[in-house]
């Protein structure tokens, strides 16, 4: 319950409770504490066994962690026979790849070499860009009021 709370704040909240109630009434504070959540744990028990026996023999092996969707999503997925073909489905799909080569696409770039000219003519799709002398593309003046 109290997992991610370090030493310094524990005693932090100690010495934070002995000022707050005082070190006479501290020990009645914890008890009645203690008290209380014994009871919430006992009324939050007999909730779901009463759930549990209204749902049936067929809910006997239902447990209230399977509502969060991600396990139950896992659950579902481990005892699935088709699995196996949607792991092999994705061992043959490499989303870097993919992802490189929609960028090349957006980019202008190409990934395979395509043939440069049909019957004589250059391939009106590809894109035409302007070199310089040197041999590198000409890039357009920057203009910040486009932006």
């Amino acid at each position: 319950m109290f997992s991610d709370i370090g030493a310094l704040e524990l005693v932090t909240l100690v010495v934070l409770a002995v000022l707050v109630f005082g070190p006479d009434k501290l020990p009645k504070v914890i008890q009645d504490v203690s008290r209380f959540i014994r009871k919430v744990r006992e009324f939050s028990d007999s909730a779901k066994q009463d759930i549990r026996s209204e749902l049936g023999p067929e809910f006997k092996d239902f447990e209230f962690e399977d509502l969060n969707p991600k396990t139950f999503l896992r659950k579902q997925l481990e005892s699935n026979e088709d699995l196996r073909e949607l792991k092999e489905l994705r061992g043959t799909f490499d989303l870097k790849k993919e992802m490189n080569e929609v960028a090349d696409a957006v980019h202008g770039r190409e990934t395979a070499p395509a043939p440069a000219a049909v019957n004589g003519s250059p391939d009106p799709l590809k894109k035409q860009d302007k070199r310089d002398d040197q041999g590198a593309a000409e890039r357009p003046p920057y203009d910040s009021d486009a932006t």
